[in-house]
């Protein structure tokens, strides 16, 4: 059986993206999101849990994003998860990492939120959003999502 990997994020910037060119020329972006969970607990206690997801963009998506937004930048993500091994050189502990690789992302607020925004109108929404994601605010129907 084939796996399947797919998620979808949306929270706000922790901290600025960060660029970097690997040494053979390709764009690599890095960020971390905040995604809060609110809930009542056994005692009916309203509580708040935060995550803190980190993530990549590679590419023209990784620069956009490096472009676009900023610190405390609401934003939505989809993408895959990927996870990396590698054995500490100082402690000979083996380590691991998940991220969510971004594939897509969409700017959730009009660029007037939290940040410094750098003016989201520079881009097309055709460009960030795929052609199946209604882009009017309107909900989704249940049978329209593909899995």
């Amino acid at each position: 059986m084939r796996g399947f990997s797919k998620v979808v994020l949306a929270g706000n910037l922790t901290r600025d993206p960060e660029l970097r060119t690997t040494p053979n020329g390709a764009s690599v972006c890095s960020f971390t999101i905040a995604v809060n969970r609110n809930y009542k607990d056994a005692s009916g206690n309203q509580q708040e849990q935060t995550s803190f997801i980190d993530c990549s963009a590679w590419g023209k998506t990784g620069e956009m994003i490096n472009q676009y937004l900023k610190k405390g930048r609401p934003v939505l993500v989809s993408g895959r998860l990927s996870q990396h091994s590698w054995e500490d050189k100082t402690t000979g502990q083996k380590r691991s990492r998940t991220e969510v690789v971004a594939e897509d992302f969409t700017f959730i607020d009009s660029g007037n939120g939290g940040g410094n925004n750098a003016g989201a109108a520079a881009t097309s929404e055709a460009e960030i959003v795929p052609d199946d994601i209604p882009t009017d605010g309107g909900e989704v129907e249940l049978d329209e999502i593909p899995f």
